[in-house]
């Protein structure tokens, strides 16, 4: 296959990856989904990411139908990252994208509820031990995976998840272990054999007396030696002393040619390293056989151990994001809904937020607390009063459902839903904006597949009276398409009359604190229109007006949207004091 077939990479990427990795192990990055290699073989890690993304999960990429959806899912996916045991684990996470197919979905739920049950039941320090042996072992080589297995083990996890690790013949895998440690490129590493090593310092020993020819000389002959042949064995003891070398050794590779004395000892310690070096090659050349030997009897095991280790690491990862914010299993129903019970916005959350649950639905559901059978509703209510956080929540949970991650509520059924369309709130009175918008908006709602429309104060882009009339078309295209919808307006009352399966709700702010923060209820209350309440703004203003012609400026803004309104809260708000 080409690789510039595969979405992201062009000429240049694909030149990169050839050279660096050979076409065939290129094309096997991608469709298994390794961030390392690419990254490895000098692409930048958004742009692997991304490549792998599409290739891997591009018609779950589909679902992403908005900018603003994407940006969610992108912030997901950092959350679910920030869990990873190891950094191999990270990049598989960063490539999750939507699942098409329930089954695929329910399958990576059952293996990360398996795999928090498992973190579940450890003790605090056999879950430091797990988090150490994954941080020391961290990489996606054999050898990390081999010794990742065997740590596991030692640390006491070997129940639940960790017993496709734990049920792996050890004494393959310790016999393994050492050859992956002493196997490298260069030859066979230091410690892997004592004879080996014993000959290689001997042949560095012997090339440093050689370099250090004279000093040698001077050694020897210190010791008051004369003539000839008293040197020659003054010469023979002082070289199998300082390497270690047997006297015969030295003896056989003395020069019977040499010019001088020098001479002499340069070519006789030279001639005694080649020999010595060659004895530690034939003794590698050896313990290398052995250890192939065991890697290759060990072979199946080994590999059981890479796709164990990094599948375990993998899950755990997920687990250890579902435990640390408190996640719940979706339901899956038949049925168009999408209703949430005690519903948190998990990126609040993260940020160490006090977040207040709220009980939302659209659809069909059976959950307690919502209305059920509205396929769209309308949201009003106060500024500041979290309406486009409930919106950002629908989509975590719609997101992390369709990708098969449990989703920050008490319960959740989650119906079919093909694509999320979820539009902040962009101020800006430009006909290119609005354009680019419907641009948006609209077309997922015309294919005939089943969306979820989430669109944050639609009026912000265009004047009110057009804007009304463009957010009752939508609601209206939302119902006839079938989809379901979560629309928030200030311009409720021009929306009138909605269609039938639409439903107006509404969130109140209920007054200012003793530190003139807005007090918010941020549960709607159904089939009620939300107010705006500019008199707590207004209050407030009054009240943190430090220069007298701000307050009194401020005090004609407070009798138009009501004096005594606003007089009453700054009354309430000291009181609260």
């Amino acid at each position: 296959m080409r690789l510039e077939a595969y979405w992201g990479v062009g000429p240049k990427t694909a030149e990169r990856l050839e050279t660096e990795l050979g076409t065939a192990d290129a094309v096997d990055a991608i469709e298994s989904a390794d961030v390392r290699a690419l990254v490895d073989a000098g692409i930048s890690r958004g742009r692997a990411t991304r490549i792998l993304r599409r290739a891997n999960g591009g018609a779950g990429l589909d679902a992403l139908a908005t900018d603003d959806t994407r940006e969610v899912y992108k912030d997901l996916v950092e959350l679910v990252a920030a869990h990873a045991v190891t950094r191999h684990a990270g990049d598989r996470i960063r490539v999750l994208t939507p699942l098409t197919d329930r089954d695929e979905m329910t399958e990576r739920l059952d293996r990360v509820e398996a795999a928090r049950d498992t973190w579940r039941g450890l003790g605090e320090d056999t879950r430091a031990s797990v988090l150490s042996v994954f941080a020391e072992h961290d990489g996606d080589s054999r050898r990390a995976a081999v010794r990742t297995a065997l740590a596991l083990r030692d640390a006491g996890a070997t129940d639940g998840v960790f017993a496709s690790v734990a049920g792996l013949d050890r004494e393959a895998l310790e016999a393994a272990a050492d050859a992956l440690r002493f196997l490298g490129d260069d030859g066979v590493r230091a410690g892997a054999d004592a004879k080996l090593d014993r000959l290689r310092e001997r042949a560095e020993t012997l090339s440093a007396l050689e370099r250090d020819t004279f000093d040698v000389l001077e050694a020897v002959r210190s010791e008051g030696v004369e003539g000839t042949e008293e040197f020659r064995t003054a010469f023979v003891q002082y070289v199998a002393d300082e390497a270690s070398v047997e006297s015969r050794l030295v003896r056989e590779a003395m020069s019977a040619d040499a010019a001088d004395a020098a001479d002499f000892v340069s070519t006789t310690l030279r001639d005694l390293a080649d020999d010595v070096r060659e004895r530690a090659a034939d003794r590698e050349r050896d313990v290398a056989a052995d250890l192939r030997g065991d890697l290759s009897a060990a072979r199946d095991e080994v590999e059981a151990a890479v796709d164990a280790v990094s599948d375990l690491a993998f899950h755990l990862s997920l687990a250890r994001f579902a435990e640390a914010h408190d996640l719940t299993r979706p339901e899956f129903v038949d049925g168009d809904a999408l209703a949430v019970e005690d519903a948190r916005n998990v990126a609040l959350e993260a940020d160490g937020e006090d977040v207040q649950p709220v009980t939302y639905a659209v659809g069909d559901h059976e959950l307690a607390g919502a209305p059920s059978g509205d396929r769209v509703t309308v949201l009003t209510g106060a500024n500041s009063g979290g309406k486009t956080t409930l919106l950002e929540t629908l989509c975590q949970v719609a997101l992390l459902a369709r990708m098969g991650l449990p989703v920050p509520a008490a319960r959740a059924q989650v119906g079919r839903i093909d694509s999320v369309v979820f539009h902040r709130r962009h101020a800006s009175f430009n006909a290119g904006v609005l354009e680019a918008t419907l641009n948006s908006v609209v077309p997922p709602l015309s294919t005939g597949e089943r969306t979820l429309m989430l669109v944050d104060e639609f009026e912000a882009i265009t004047e009110p009276g057009s804007a009304a009339d463009l957010l009752h078309g939508l609601v209206t295209l939302t119902v006839d398409e079938d989809a379901l919808g979560v629309f928030v307006t200030h311009l409720a009352d021009d929306l009138e009359p909605l269609p039938d399966a639409a439903r107006l709700d509404g969130i109140f702010a209920e007054g200012l604190d003793s530190d003139l923060d807005l007090l918010v209820d941020y549960q709607p209350r159904f089939d009620t229109v939300g107010k705006s309440t500019p008199e707590f703004i207004v209050s407030r203003l009054v009240a943190d007006a430090d220069d007298r012609a701000e307050r009194a400026g401020f005090r004609t803004l407070a009798a138009a949207v009501g004096e005594e309104a606003v007089q009453r809260t700054l009354a309430d708000a000291e009181w609260s004091e």
